[in-house]
């Protein structure tokens, strides 16, 4: 029998649908029914195909996502949701946890990130039976709950972190560790220290860069922009 939890993509933007989609197919135990990118096409999706997860982006072209939410509530939909936004307003965090959403997310977020929340919503669907008492009916919630930030590998800061990203993410065609360097002060070697630790939490990607003469330079691109 097939126990995959079944997902369904609902995301207007079709570079961070396609990553979404990727993100969630790398993660074990889950894949992706289907992708939708408006409330339209998520109605539609549904009525094809049954899911257990919404990986819902609260900003379509045709309607909020929680108008969707509620709207399949009321048609008697049950599947759980995941909410993936860039919206800060806890009011709606609130109206979200009341009808269904077990776990915000943040845009942007990594691969690692996604992942967290996957593994914990997988967990707490797992627990089944009868509760023996409130310790383990609080274990049982406690599944969805995420952890504290990692803290950085020594030596690295946060906001130099911060301008590191910023300045990946504002170079569509990616940057150099010597470019990223000269721009932000700082030195090539501490400029890649920034750049790996972005490849190693998954929000950059790395490649050769052939120049004229010489051996290759290596070349960081921000995730959102990898294909």
């Amino acid at each position: 029998m097939n126990t995959e939890i079944r997902v369904l993509v609902v995301e207007d933007d079709p570079v961070a649908a396609d990553a979404h989609q990727l993100y969630v197919d790398r993660v074990p135990g889950f894949t992706v029914a289907s992708v939708a990118h408006s409330r339209a096409e998520a109605v539609r999706a549904l009525e094809r195909t049954p899911v257990d997860l919404l990986l819902l982006d609260l900003y379509l072209p045709d309607g909020h996502g929680l108008h969707l939410l509620r709207s399949l509530r009321a048609a008697g939909h049950t599947a759980d949701v995941i909410a993936v936004t860039s919206a800060r307003d806890l009011a709606v965090v609130r109206e979200g946890v009341s009808l269904g959403v077990v776990q915000y997310v943040l845009k942007p977020f990594t691969f690692a990130t996604l992942r967290d929340r996957l593994v914990r919503y997988a967990e707490f669907r797992a627990a089944a039976g009868e509760a023996s008492g409130q310790d383990e009916v609080d274990r049982a919630l406690a599944s969805l709950r995420s952890p504290q930030p990692a803290r950085l590998p020594k030596g690295l800061s946060g906001p130099t972190l911060e301008a590191v990203t910023r300045a990946l993410r504002s170079a569509p065609d990616g940057v150099t560790a010597a470019a990223a360097g000269v721009e932000l002060g700082i030195s090539r070697i501490t400029a890649r220290r920034y750049l790996e630790h972005l490849v190693t939490a998954g929000r950059a990607v790395r490649s050769p860069q052939y120049g004229q003469i010489g051996r290759p330079e290596l070349h960081y691109r921000w995730m959102a922009e990898a294909r």
